[in-house]
């Protein structure tokens, strides 16, 4: 089995030093980069939200709890899959936190062989977010090459508008349209509409 890029972290928090220690213990073993916090305070301290990365929770704890950090997360936006253990089983618990996003909810003692099939999982699902978001990122820097006008334009042409309509929207004369429609195409390094249309319908919500 390939071991997994070293540049890829779990999160571990626990304040269980024995049940830290033997996760840290059993992910190190199979080629994962762990770092282990005693609180959902000391991870929030160091937690990085470009890190390609997972998080293995307890759901209860001294202080902030397992699903309270879940809530900071989740208000963070952070892009970071989560794994919950427990040795309360509570399926209605279960769900919700599955509902707001956890990878999925383990009860102590868990089973070390599920336990790697789920950071695996979780692993691929964080890189494939990072990627989504890196691609966002290069998309809105070529969108943000744009004038003001020239978005003004090429929103109307995404809304379907020809240019006679995008003209008579804006005030300015065809041939200007056809200007800056040829601008936004070679800024955008398209030739086609479809092309065009890929790239501005794909833009995160809520960029400007």
């Amino acid at each position: 089995m390939t071991n997994p890029p070293t540049s890829h972290t779990v999160y571990i928090v626990d304040d269980d030093e024995a049940v830290r220690d033997s996760l840290r213990w059993l992910l190190e073993a199979n080629g994962y980069r762990v770092k282990s916090f005693s609180s959902a305070e000391d991870f929030l301290g160091a937690y990085e939200p470009d890190e390609v990365a997972v998080l293995i929770v307890d759901v209860r704890m001294p202080g902030m709890s397992g699903l309270e950090l879940q809530e900071e997360l989740l208000a963070r936006e952070a892009p970071l899959p989560i794994v919950f253990i427990t040795g309360h089983g509570d399926v209605p618990m279960a769900v919700s936190t599955i509902k707001k996003g956890a990878v999925d909810f383990l009860e102590k003692p868990f089973n070390e062989t599920d336990l790697r099939g789920i950071v695996a999982r979780m692993l691929q699902t964080a890189s494939d977010k990072a990627s989504e978001m890196l691609a966002q990122r290069s998309q809105q820097a070529v969108l943000n090459r744009l004038t003001s006008r020239e978005q003004q334009v090429l929103e109307r042409i995404v809304a379907g508008r020809l240019n006679k309509q995008i003209a008579g929207d804006l005030n300015i004369s065809i041939k200007t349209v056809e200007a800056h429609r040829a601008n936004i195409m070679e800024k955008l390094e398209v030739t086609t509409v479809a092309d065009l249309m890929k790239i501005a319908l794909n833009q995160p919500q809520g960029s400007k």
